[in-house]
C-alpha cells in the first residue's frame, strides 16, 4: 500500500501537498507542481483518499491512540496504570497542572496529525473533480469521502481544543503566516457543511459496494453530522438526522440500515469487525509487513500479559455498572486480575488465572474491549499489527443521543423508547422516569454502554448540571465526586495501596482552563503568535 507523506506542523501541512517520495520534502514548489501531475487517472484519485482514511489513526499507537487514551485517562473512567514508568503527559493532563510545555506530544501530535488528514482532504476536494471519471458518481463519492474525514478530523479538533484554524484549501507559506483561529461555533459550522455535503453523495450502506466495506456511507455522515448538532447544543437539527437513522418521526415505517448487535459480547469482539452496529470503524489488518494494524490493544493490556497498562479501569466506573446490576455489559468491559474466565480466551483458567499484579498496576483492572485472546494475536504482538477495528460510533451511541435529543426538547416518551432499546439488549428494566430523572438516567446510559471508548470526556465538559456548571466541574476539583471518593471512600484493595500514581487524581482541577485541552505550544510559535492559546494555560 502506497503512503503519503505531507508537512510535520499545521503551518507546513497547510502548505504542502502530495509526496510519494522523501525528496518532496526538500523543494516543496516543486512537489506542489507534481502533485498537479499526479491527478491524471481515477485510481490516483482512490489512492488519494486511501491517504486522506490514513490519518484516522496514523498507522501507530502514538499520533492518536495516545491522545485518545489521554482522553480517557482524564476522566472518572481510567487512571493512568502503570506504576513502573514515568507517565510523562498523561500525569500531566490527569493531574491538571494548566502546564502547556510539560503536556509534550500527545496533544502535539494529535493537532499535527488532524492538520494533515485535513490537508490530504483539501487536495483531494480541489483535485479530484478536475479529472474525467468514467463513472460522475464514482467522482462525486469519492469528493464526498474526503469531506466526511475532514469534517471528521475539525469535530476531533473542536471538541478538545475549541475553535481551531479553519483550511479548505491548500496554501503557499506566505499565505498561512497569521493565520487565526475561528470561533467554536464557526468552526461548528464548516463541520455540519462538509458532513451535509457528504451524507448527499456517499452510498448508503446496503448500496455500497461489499469491496468498499469500512469506507464512509451516508449513514456515518448522518450519525456524525447528528453528533456536531449535540455537542453544540442544536438539538431541533439533530432530531431530524437521529429520526432518519432510528427511522422514527416522519420516517417512521422503514427499516433502519443498522441495527443493534443481538449481544453485548459481540459489539467489540475481533470477529465482528464492521458489525450490524456499526456506521463507522477505523480498519485494521492482521499483517506483519505493513503497520496496518492497531497497537492501542498493548497500550491498553496488562504488563503481566505483554501489555503496557495506560488507561486502566477505575473502581468508580466498575461501582457504577454494580449500581445498576449491570453485568452483561461490566464482564464485557472491565478484565480483572485473578479472573479465570476470560470472554473467548481459554488460555486463562483456574489454575492460570489472568494478572493484572498490584506492584505494577494502579487499578487491578483492563479494558475488555481491546482485549484481544491469545490465540488471535498475530506475531510480534507489541506492534501495530492487530487485526481488531476500532470502533467510532455505533448505533448504540445514535439511539442515545436521541435519547438526550427527545429529552431535551421535552419529548420525554420518545426519549425513553431509544434509552430502553439499548438497556433492553443488556435485560436491565425499562426506565419509565421523565425530566430531570430521565435526563440522569440518560447520562448514566451513555456511562455504561460507551465506557473506554472516548466518549466520556465529552460528556463531562458539554453536560450541564442544574446549578449550571459542567459535570466535569462536579466530578473533579478539591470537592469533585470523584476526587472525594478515591482520597475518603474507596477500600479497593489496589487502587487504596499502591499510591505510586496518586489517589488524589483531579484534586487541581479549574475551571474553565481544564474544559478544554492547552494548544500546542510549537503551533502558537510556528504562526508568530496569531493562535492564540486558550485561557488559563502557562
Amino acid at each position: 500500500m502506497k503512503k503519503y507523506i505531507i508537512g510535520l506542523t499545521l503551518m507546513s501541512a497547510l502548505s504542502m501537498g502530495l509526496t510519494s517520495c522523501s525528496d518532496f520534502l526538500d523543494e516543496p514548489i516543486r512537489g506542489q507542481q507534481d502533485m498537479t501531475n499526479y491527478f491524471t487517472t481515477e485510481e490516483e484519485c482512490a489512492k488519494q483518499i486511501t491517504g486522506c482514511y490514513n490519518f484516522l489513526d496514523g498507522r501507530d499507537w502514538w499520533q492518536i491512540y495516545k491522545f485518545y487514551n489521554l482522553c480517557n485517562i482524564t476522566t472518572d473512567d481510567c487512571w493512568m496504570g502503570n506504576t513502573t514508568q514515568d507517565p510523562g503527559e498523561y500525569r500531566v493532563a490527569c493531574m491538571f497542572t494548566g502546564n502547556t510545555i510539560d503536556l509534550g506530544n500527545a496533544c502535539q501530535n494529535f493537532w499535527q496529525y488532524r492538520y494533515k488528514g485535513i490537508t490530504q482532504c483539501n487536495i483531494a476536494i480541489e483535485k479530484i473533480p478536475q479529472i474525467k471519471f468514467n463513472d460522475e458518481k464514482v467522482q462525486k463519492r469519492l469528493v464526498a469521502e474526503a469531506k466526511f474525514l475532514r469534517g471528521f478530523y475539525y469535530l476531533d479538533l473542536v471538541k478538545n481544543f475549541g475553535g481551531v484554524p479553519i483550511m479548505l484549501s491548500l496554501k503557499m507559506p506566505s499565505e498561512v503566516q497569521g493565520v487565526e483561529r475561528a470561533s467554536k461555533e464557526d468552526t461548528y459550522a464548516q463541520i455540519v457543511k462538509d458532513f451535509k455535503e457528504a451524507a448527499v453523495d456517499l452510498p448508503s450502506r446496503s448500496e455500497q459496494d461489499p469491496k468498499d466495506v469500512g469506507h464512509a456511507t451516508r449513514g456515518a455522515a448522518l450519525g456524525f453530522l447528528a453528533k456536531a448538532y449535540l455537542y453544540s447544543g442544536n438539538y431541533e437539527e439533530a432530531e431530524k438526522v437521529l429520526q432518519e437513522l432510528c427511522c422514527r418521526g416522519s420516517f417512521a415505517g422503514q427499516t433502519p440500515e443498522y441495527k443493534l448487535m443481538d449481544d453485548f459480547s459481540k459489539v467489540w469482539n475481533i470477529d465482528y469487525n464492521n458489525n450490524d452496529e456499526s456506521l463507522f470503524e477505523i480498519q485494521t489488518l492482521d499483517d506483519t509487513q505493513y503497520g496496518l494494524g492497531e497497537r492501542y490493544s498493548v497500550v491498553v493490556g496488562s504488563r503481566d500479559d505483554s501489555g503496557w497498562a495506560w488507561g486502566q479501569p477505575t473502581s468508580d466506573l466498575e461501582n457504577a455498572f454494580k449500581a445498576q446490576g449491570d453485568e452483561i455489559r461490566l464482564k464485557y468491559t472491565i478484565l480483572h486480575d485473578g479472573q479465570t474466565d476470560v470472554p473467548g480466551d481459554p488460555t486463562w483458567n483456574e489454575d492460570n488465572p489472568y494478572v493484572v499484579s498490584a506492584s505494577k498496576h494502579k487499578s487491578g483492572r483492563c479494558n475488555m474491549k481491546l482485549f484481544i485472546p491469545v490465540g488471535k494475536r498475530p506475531s510480534p504482538y507489541d506492534a501495530a499489527h492487530n487485526p481488531l477495528n476500532i470502533r467510532l460510533l455505533r448505533y448504540a451511541e445514535v439511539l442515545l443521543m436521541y435519547a438526550e435529543v427527545e429529552n431535551q426538547l421535552g419529548h420525554d416518551s420518545e426519549a425513553q423508547w431509544a434509552l430502553n432499546e439499548v438497556r433492553g439488549r443488556v435485560h436491565l428494566s425499562a426506565v419509565t422516569t421523565t425530566g430531570k430523572e430521565l435526563r440522569d438516567a440518560i447520562r448514566a446510559e451513555r456511562r455504561l454502554e460507551l465506557a473506554l471508548e472516548g466518549t466520556r470526556l465529552d460528556d463531562l465538559r458539554r453536560w450541564k448540571m442544574d446549578d449550571g456548571k459542567t459535570m466535569m466541574e462536579h466530578v473533579f476539583g478539591p470537592n469533585g465526586s470523584f476526587v472525594k471518593y478515591n482520597m475518603e471512600t474507596s477500600t479497593d484493595p489496589y487502587e487504596t495501596t499502591n499510591q505510586i500514581e496518586n489517589s488524589n487524581e483531579g484534586i487541581n482541577f479549574q475551571a474553565p482552563r481544564d474544559l478544554l485541552f492547552a494548544i500546542p505550544n510549537s503551533e502558537i510559535t510556528m504562526s508568530n503568535g496569531s493562535i492564540k492559546q486558550n485561557p488559563g494555560y502557562n
